[in-house]
Order: C-alpha cells, then structure tokens, then sequence
C-alpha cells in the first residue's frame, strides 16, 4: 500500500516520520525470531554496552544480514525496499546494514546524541533508515529526534555508544550540541509504538534514546537502513562504523556490490 504524503513529507522536512502499518504480525515475528538467534549467537560487531555491575543490559550488533535467514528476508521480501524508494523518491534501492539494539529491563544506558551518515561509508542524500520496535514502546523510552536537523548542513564528529568521540581527522566536523542542557531549543519527536509501525529517519538526523527504567519489559529495535539514487561509498579518515572490511569499491562508486546489493530499480516513486 503506498504510503501517504503526510508521511512522506514528514519524513523529508522534518528528517523522521512514524509509519503506521508499516509490518504485518508475520514480519514482527520473524524478526524477533532472528534477533533471538543473533543474541544467541552474536557476530563479529556485536557489543555489550552496560559495565559490569550496572543493571539491566545494553546489547547492539549489526551486519548479520547474510547470515541471518529472517533478516535476509526481511530485506529481500518485505514492504520495506518499497516504503524507502517512495520515501526517498529513490528508482533504486540498495541495502546498507541492519542494526540490532536490545535494551533489556532496568537498563540505565542512554543512546548518546548523534547522526549516523558521519560513521558511515556513504555520501549522498539519498538515504533512510527503519526503526522497527519490536515490543510496545511508550514515548518515554522512544528514540527521539531533533526535527529538521538533517538540513542544518553539519556534520557531527562520531561518538561510540560509550560516549567516546571517534578520532577523526576530517576538516569540518563539529561536536553535537548538548540537546539534553537545552531541549526546549528543539522540536524533538518521540512517539508511543506498537509492533508494526516503524520510525522512518534520514543518515543525517540527530537522535538519541534513554534508558529502559521498566521492571520487566524488554525493548528490542531492528533498524534497517538504505540507500538510494545519488548514493555513492565514501571513505572516512579514521574508524568508520560498520567497517566494512571486504568492500573494493573506490570513493565515489555506486554502492551496487555483494555487500550492498540493489532491493529495488527502475520502479521510480510517483512523488516528487
């Protein structure tokens, strides 16, 4: 079902829009099956965030895609390649990367304010991420965004979800504002999901999340990101994040390879 203008034009002005029916109960199913299975058996990148002896557990992995059969799918067989060509107005569609982020019950660790597209391999506007809950989310513990960011025409140096800054020698990076000191400054977004929406948001749109203070519920996400048209690989000056260690593509290259393989083209979005 094609999405709505509002959405979309949510999506593009503000740089995050909620997606309502965005995922049958199937899909839902599949991927907490597969987030089972990677927590199960973890990848080479996945990370325990939560120091010893703190409460609850921060868990994060990502680049399972190929290995993984329901998150394969999910990429291959979903509305989802459809949903970021028409929010992209992108004919083509590429896979980035999945992203795993499970916050279990009395996690106290924050997602710390950032961007995404200054971690990543990828220069282009062309872009959009899914934010997928997987459990019910109330506003209080949703990721929130800071509307219109992915236009101020910055780019923030990478933060690890530690709260150390990447070391990065790149000219024109600046450190990210202190939303917390200051969040009346901003229109932030946060929404109350339920399985089956997704939160859709641009490389460049300042987010973060809190904790998960509940007692009992879980608070799992599957982001899946793409890319689009002017998409091209980049290489950054220090770490990058995912490293992508086996891409040869050159700087400049259309992303189209076996690590970022095309969901979707030539069936270009009637919106403008």
């Amino acid at each position: 079902m094609p999405l709505d203008l509002k959405t979309i034009d949510a999506f593009r002005n503000d740089g995050a829009a909620v997606v309502r029916g965005a995922f049958s109960v199937d899909w839902i199913k599949r991927l907490r099956r597969g987030v089972d299975e990677n927590m199960t058996t973890p990848g080479t990148y996945a990370k325990g965030y939560t120091k010893d002896g703190d409460p609850g557990h921060f868990f994060g992995d990502y680049c399972n895609w190929a290995r993984i059969a329901d998150y394969r799918a999910f990429f291959f067989d979903s509305p989802a390649p459809l949903m970021a060509a028409e929010l992209m107005g992108s004919a083509k569609v590429n896979l980035f990367h999945e992203h795993v982020l499970v916050k279990e019950p009395k996690t106290r660790d924050r997602t710390p304010w950032h961007h995404d597209q200054p971690y990543y391999c990828v220069d282009g506007r062309d872009n959009v991420s899914f934010w997928i809950p997987l459990d019910p989310v109330p506003k209080e513990t949703c990721v929130e965004f800071v509307a219109g960011s992915h236009r101020w025409g910055k780019w923030f140096t990478p933060t690890k979800f530690v709260g150390v800054h990447y070391d990065r020698e790149d000219k024109g990076y600046e450190t990210v504002p202190d939303i917390n000191a200051a969040r009346d400054d901003y229109r932030l977004l946060s929404w109350d999901l339920q399985p089956g929406v997704c939160i859709a948001f641009h490389f460049l749109t300042v987010h973060g999340a809190p904790g998960n203070p509940s007692q009992s519920a879980r608070r799992r996400a599957f982001a899946a990101r793409f890319t689009g048209d002017d998409a091209t690989y980049a290489v950054r000056d220090g770490e990058m994040s995912p490293p992508f260690p086996e891409v040869t593509l050159t700087p400049g290259d259309a992303m189209d390879s076996e690590t970022f393989p095309v969901l979707l083209e030539g069936t270009t979005s009637d919106i403008a």
